[in-house]
């Protein structure tokens, strides 16, 4: 099973291939600052690295919470209707309207169809699924109810999506009636007083 950097840090990301412990060749990604990190990060999970790359900012849009969130939810609803894992990830991939999101998803079909399980690939892309998500999969596999877990995965993070959207708006009210404070005061401070100052000087 590979696995990868534990949060996700400042830096680039980077696309890697190697060698576990048993000699499979595995492949993901990670974030570092540099190469040299990003291979001792490796190696101190027992990875023998042998390709690291740089990725390019050529997939345009960045993959947000909200496109992790709609694509649990649709995987979710495929398979609770019976579409088989590998068919729902193709269909959810080609119909997704932001290509790195597309990309990330075909990747993660494509580990699945080597043998690793649903968890193991989505652990390889530590930058999108984060521990919780990937444990709680991993239980669902084991347990047979995949299709459930996917469903309380997506009405959880629907959840804290509108929680960060109430706050985001309650928030806009205040930073807004500062900022014309600001102004305000900039204005008095630049503009009015030097009037004044000149006013009472000339008495």
């Amino acid at each position: 099973m590979a696995t990868v950097a534990k949060k996700a840090t400042p830096g680039f990301i980077w696309e890697w291939e190697g060698k576990d412990r048993s000699g499979k060749i595995i492949r993901g990604e990670l974030r570092a600052e540099t190469e040299a990190v990003a291979k001792t990060q490796l190696r101190r999970q027992g990875i023998n690295v042998l390709k690291v790359k740089r990725r390019s900012g050529g997939f345009g849009r960045k993959i947000t919470e909200k496109d992790i969130a709609l694509f649990t939810r649709q995987l979710s609803t495929m398979m609770r209707a019976g579409v088989p894992l590998l068919q729902a990830f193709d269909i959810t991939a080609k119909g997704h309207g932001n290509p790195a999101v597309t990309k990330m998803l075909l990747e993660v079909r494509a580990d699945v169809e080597t043998g690793l399980s649903l968890a193991e690939a989505f652990r390889k892309k530590p930058l999108y699924f984060d521990k919780l998500f990937c444990n709680l999969i991993a239980a669902g596999e084991t347990g047979g109810v995949l299709d459930s877990l996917l469903d309380k995965l997506a009405t959880y993070k629907e959840k804290v999506l509108a929680i960060k959207g109430k706050i985001k708006s309650a928030l806009i009210y205040p930073t807004a009636i500062i900022a014309t404070a600001f102004i305000i005061t900039a204005i008095i401070m630049i503009y009015v007083i030097p009037a004044f100052k000149d006013l009472f000087s000339s008495f």
